[in-house]
């Protein structure tokens, strides 16, 4: 995907502000400083989407951000876009390295091991809402320009932390307390998604009729265990085209256990209406 050219990210723009203030809230963001290279933030980043969605490798995961979508990111992580809708948005909030030893966002140092290894955070309406109101907070904070800013942003931001806390914690209560078929599958699928892209081989990884698993998958997620599946190649395939470019399509095909380029490119086509050639010739 081509980088917008009439658009500069506000963490390029504004550096000095950032290191300053301590505590950046940033609208209208549109995807990484970077654009399509790989990202790496000495800040601590906050961000919270609001329309549109965008692809994106986190380390060597693959991960999503979109509507109603908080993501944790602490330093030296690497982000990478693999790709994102034209009409994606979102509000960072940027911390700087140094705010993170203020007593008050301990916090932070406490939710580390709950955030690096997944980062995003799915929220309900009313808690996005909840969210964006405490947002809404340190914009005021910051345009009245207040004295005692750095202290009243560092408030805000520790109740924005808790707050995210509670509804992760609750979505996680909730998944464990439904068994959650799909985070197993889920699991067994960024195993085995080279050698098994066939429902009932997750079925029965999961010990169940595969008419049941697929009646739960789809409650649990909203998407049929088949989209899943394709998803997860599809967005694997698109990563190692951007990230591999010294990789030709026959050995990514071999790499993602394709039988031949056709297949492969038969399949990439059908999910993304583009070929990997050209795919990889677009961005």
């Amino acid at each position: 995907m081509k980088t917008e050219q009439s658009y500069t990210h506000p963490m390029n723009l504004y550096p000095q502000r950032i290191k300053v203030e301590g505590i950046v809230v940033f609208d209208g963001v549109r995807g990484l400083p970077s654009g399509d290279e790989p990202f790496t933030s000495s800040d601590y980043v906050i961000a919270i989407g609001h329309r549109g969605h965008m692809d994106l490798m986190y380390d060597d995961m693959a991960d999503y951000t979109e509507k109603h979508t908080v993501g944790v990111i602490f330093p030296n992580h690497t982000l990478c876009t693999i790709s994102k809708t034209d009409d994606y948005m979102a509000t960072l909030i940027i911390v700087d390295s140094s705010v993170l030893n203020d007593p008050l966002l301990q916090i932070i140092n406490q939710m580390r091991y709950r955030y690096e290894p997944h980062p995003n955070v799915k929220l309900d309406r009313h808690e996005y809402q909840m969210i964006t109101s405490v947002v809404e907070g340190m914009r005021e904070i910051t345009r009245l320009d207040m004295l005692d800013h750095k202290m009243l942003m560092t408030r805000l931001l520790e109740f924005l932390l808790r707050l995210l806390s509670q509804y992760r914690k609750r979505k996680l209560d909730e998944a464990h307390s439904a068994g959650r078929i799909s985070a197993r599958f889920h699991s067994d699928l960024a195993q085995h998604f080279r050698e098994h892209r066939d429902v009932a081989f997750y079925a029965r990884q999961a010990c169940l009729s595969t008419k049941y698993f697929s009646a739960v998958v789809k409650q649990e997620t909203g998407y049929t265990a088949t989209h899943w599946i394709h998803n997860h190649v599809i967005a694997e395939a698109k990563m190692l085209l951007h990230m591999r470019r010294d990789l030709t399509v026959q050995a990514l095909a071999d790499q993602l256990g394709f039988p031949d380029q056709a297949a492969f490119t038969r399949f990439f086509k059908r999910e993304t209406g583009l070929s990997p050639t050209a795919y990889r010739l677009s961005m």
